[in-house]
């Protein structure tokens, strides 16, 4: 008789959470919408402010990098503390020591694809990590969906075809660009061979997340991992940093970068600590993970604003049509079987962990 009052229990308290009103469900929500608007939001400040920072001084990608790596992994490790709770196994610790060279990687691509191709290319070829779900589906998944998912790939190549020849830009988009302010710097047409860098960062940064998400689903340890993971990478940095530094690149030592300036404080605080966190609750929460249309509307948003804050090359209607060709192919290309999926999802625990699971495996960041 004991034994089935905790699952009486149970059961009573799915009933109550199954019968909240919608409308208290998403009054719960829209704290954390905000925190996740907002916490984009500087995010992509920070890289634009990165993007001002490199293009001006001629750093050291490499050093640049490894030196906010330094803070970054120190911040994680005072958090998060994986040396204390329960012992790590080794199947949890391999995966993560090589995601962080996945990190680490990941980063100074997209650093100089950032350089390469400016902040606006840049931050949408992060979305290119949804070309895993094309793969998945057609080394795995059930050839009834392979054509839609050929679909989603072939617009989204589409619009980074177009985001290549520079239809973002005012200078170069055949549409109409609203605004007459001048133009700090116009910018020529960046070219497939440019996206190259950013569009292979942004696979690598979903193949780490799908490496994580490999590791451990729960959410504590996920972060315990993620502080290993960081500091994983900030070692496989090392050599090539300092490597760097007595080649002598643009920058003499790492020890003259403006380590103290708004770029740098940004990218260690907003570009790879809070980001995290912000990515978590969006994860966890709001079941809003990196490669979705949702998120990339988001992230559209904040990008519009920044680049009329920060006057550059920028078309309006340029960058709507290449996002909405780029969310179509996303949708397209992380779709899952909807008959299939529905059945499940009216059978969900009310604890939510089939729910997360479910949404979790849906798309591939």
């Amino acid at each position: 008789m004991m034994s089935l009052k905790p699952s009486a229990s149970a059961a009573a308290e799915g009933c109550r959470i199954a019968s909240t009103p919608r409308s208290a469900l998403t009054a719960r929500s829209t704290p954390l919408q905000v925190i996740n608007i907002l916490g984009n939001f500087v995010r992509i400040w920070s890289v634009y402010s990165l993007y001002s920072h490199l293009s001006s001084t001629g750093d050291s990608i490499v050093g640049f990098i490894f030196s906010c790596f330094v803070p970054a992994s120190v911040i994680f490790l005072i958090l998060q503390k994986p040396w204390k709770g329960r012992p790590l196994p080794n199947s949890q610790i391999v995966p993560t020591v090589v995601n962080g060279g996945v990190l680490a990687l990941y980063f100074v691509l997209w650093a100089k694809g950032l350089l390469a191709c400016r902040p606006l290319v840049a931050l949408l070829a992060e979305y290119a990590g949804a070309l895993l779900g094309v793969l998945s589906a057609a080394l795995y998944g059930r050839k009834v969906n392979i054509w839609k998912k050929i679909g989603g790939l072939a617009a989204m190549l589409l619009a980074y075809y177009l985001l290549s020849n520079g239809w973002a830009t005012r200078t170069n988009s055949p549409l109409y660009s609203f605004g007459s302010e001048p133009l700090e710097k116009a910018t020529e047409t960046t070219g497939m061979k440019e996206m190259v860098l950013p569009i292979t960062a942004g696979i690598l940064s979903a193949l780490r997340r799908v490496l994580a998400r490999r590791v451990s689903l729960k959410n504590q340890l996920k972060r315990r991992l993620h502080a290993i993971t960081v500091a994983s990478a900030t070692c496989f940095l090392f050599p090539f940093a300092m490597w760097d530094t007595i080649l002598g690149s643009t920058s003499d030592s790492i020890v003259k970068m403006q380590l103290p300036s708004w770029a740098y404080l940004s990218t260690v605080l907003f570009g790879m600590v809070l980001i995290f966190y912000v990515d978590n609750v969006a994860e966890e929460s709001l079941h809003l993970v990196f490669s979705s249309p949702r998120h990339l509307v988001v992230s559209t948003g904040c990008i519009i604003i920044l680049e009329i804050l920060y006057k550059m090359d920028f078309s309006l209607p340029g960058l709507l049509l290449c996002s909405v060709i780029l969310g179509f192919g996303i949708l397209e290309a992380t779709s899952l079987d909807r008959s299939k999926k529905r059945p499940l999802e009216a059978h969900e625990p009310s604890n939510g962990s089939l729910h997360n699971q479910l949404r979790i495996s849906e798309l591939p960041m």
